[in-house]
């Protein structure tokens, strides 16, 4: 049953908006600190040859607050994100406005070179690059066949 204030729609009703805020802010993996969601954002890690590859969903974040770095190997992604949004219309003004802080850590393995980790931050996506050290890079021996 829905609640009194929403069977009366306009303005007021729920739109696509609030379900899908309702789902992000309110599933599993988010908790209230201090007023503000605390959330974790989804990873995505490939590995080949040459690299690891992280992408990291941050949806509606800006890149100048994401924090990447890297200590005693160990790659920490952190950062909070802000949101307002505000609608006008004949009945009255919404404001929302959402936070949320979030850290995700991870132990590098001793085969990637951390001095060499770039970042890319486009459409919501943050895409870490982690390439390999040459110790860990496959090679090719040839081997002289006697006979």
């Amino acid at each position: 049953m829905l609640p009194e204030i929403w069977r009366r729609g306009g303005m007021l009703g729920p739109t696509f908006d609030d379900l899908l805020e309702r789902f992000f802010y309110g599933g599993p993996g988010m908790e209230r600190q201090s007023g503000a969601v605390v959330w974790t954002p989804r990873a995505d890690i490939t590995e080949d040859d040459r690299e690891v590859t992280i992408d990291i969903e941050l949806p509606g974040m800006k890149k100048e607050d994401i924090k990447v770095e890297v200590r005693n190997n160990v790659l920490t992604i952190s950062g909070e994100r802000k949101q307002e949004r505000r609608t006008e219309s004949p009945e009255g003004s919404r404001i929302e406005r959402h936070y949320g802080r979030f850290e995700r850590s991870f132990a590098l393995p001793e085969t990637v070179d951390d001095q060499k980790v770039s970042a890319n931050y486009q459409g919501g996506v943050l895409t870490l690059h982690l390439p390999k050290t040459e110790k860990a890079m496959p090679k090719e021996v040839k081997v002289e066949v006697q006979g």
